[in-house]
């Protein structure tokens, strides 16, 4: 039988993690769910920038809080609320931004409730504790290539921060889709891993600044599309790119990295990308992906999953209680894929 309460990690205020989030032993355990619903029984969640920004940036005025965080999250189907799914299936998924934000419904509690359609049913190759950090960081790969980038097969990429969640996805699903030649960048260290998940050359980003590099070396041909998963950091990579990504190609961008810090560089791309080019602008398209749920991409994903050509990659696991201690982790912005929090610590 369902309990009435549960352990929820709630945000009451702006600030950081550390200062926003309150673990509640007594939190409600959601409402039956609406129509399009389920109620899952959580297992594992996984962490997102998405997360810590918005508790960072918007105040308490502009939000519902308190609520509990996160979207990324695996678990057992407790209600299946006439949906595909019935109680005690293994799913995987998450809860699209807007929903969340519009019923107060996040991943990091024991039990949430979820759109029927962001769930899939869990392959057997992976665990609940891999697959919950697979749904939004893959949905943003695949999108950033197919939707913003318009990827095909044969196309010479280059991603930037490939050791990131979402670099690291992007990656794989270039190469599962035929890419021509994936170029990846990240630090020295991460070489032999960014190799493993089907990168064809390697640039280490810390030894030189990479437009220089690419602009001294350009590849022959040159880049169909430009990836930057890091983010809004520097706009050289961009406001140089004329000596590496071919006419017609696409640069994308995963979008500020802190919010709206640092505000310079934002400034200096914006102006970069809205000055024309027959006034000295950049002649290149710039996009920012801004992830959307779509179930058709979703299933996709899955298959892929399913045949082994997509492997979630999980950084460092931690026990629900130390949530504060896992959102460091993810914010140090060391994490060679997810940080994921076991909210059920039998989950494997």
């Amino acid at each position: 039988m369902t309990p009435q309460t549960q352990q929820a990690w709630i945000v009451e205020r702006q600030g950081l993690p550390k200062d926003a989030l309150r673990l509640h032993p007594d939190w409600p355990v959601p409402d039956k769910p609406e129509k399009g619903e389920v109620l899952v029984k959580v297992q594992a969640v996984a962490l997102n920038p998405l997360g810590y920004k918005l508790m960072k940036l918007l105040p308490n005025w502009m939000t519902k809080r308190p609520y509990p965080p996160e979207y990324d999250l695996s678990g057992v189907i407790e209600d299946g609320n006439d949906s595909e799914f019935h109680a005690g299936d293994e799913v995987f998924g998450f809860i699209p931004a807007d929903k969340a934000a519009a019923t107060k419904q996040g991943a990091l509690q024991q039990y949430a409730r979820v759109p029927a359609n962001a769930l899939a049913l869990r392959p057997r190759n992976v665990t609940p504790t891999e697959a919950a950090g697979f749904t939004l960081a893959a949905q943003t790969a695949w999108q950033a290539l197919f939707k913003a980038g318009g990827f095909e097969a044969g196309q010479t990429i280059l991603v930037n921060g490939a050791s990131s969640s979402v670099g690291a996805f992007t990656v794989q699903i270039a190469k599962a889709k035929g890419a021509g030649r994936i170029v990846a960048t990240a630090s020295e260290k991460n070489e032999d891993f960014v190799r493993s998940l089907g990168a064809d050359e390697f640039i280490d980003y810390t030894k030189e600044p990479l437009h220089k590099y690419l602009t001294k070396n350009p590849p022959s041909p040159k880049f169909h599309m430009i990836f930057d998963a890091v983010g809004l950091t520097d706009p050289a990579l961009f406001t140089h790119c004329a000596a590496y990504l071919a006419p017609g190609g696409v640069f994308v961008s995963s979008g500020p990295v802190q919010g709206l810090r640092p505000f310079v560089p934002i400034i200096k791309t914006a102006f970069a990308i809205s000055w024309p080019a027959w006034l000295g602008g950049i002649p290149r398209t710039y996009k920012i992906i801004l992830v959307k749920h779509n179930p058709s991409d979703f299933k996709q994903l899955v298959q892929l999953v399913e045949e082994g050509k997509l492997k979630p990659i999980v950084d460092s696991v931690y026990g629900f209680d130390d949530a504060l201690a896992a959102y460091e982790r993810i914010m140090s912005r060391r994490a060679r894929g997810k940080v994921v929090l076991k909210v059920d610590p039998a989950t494997t």
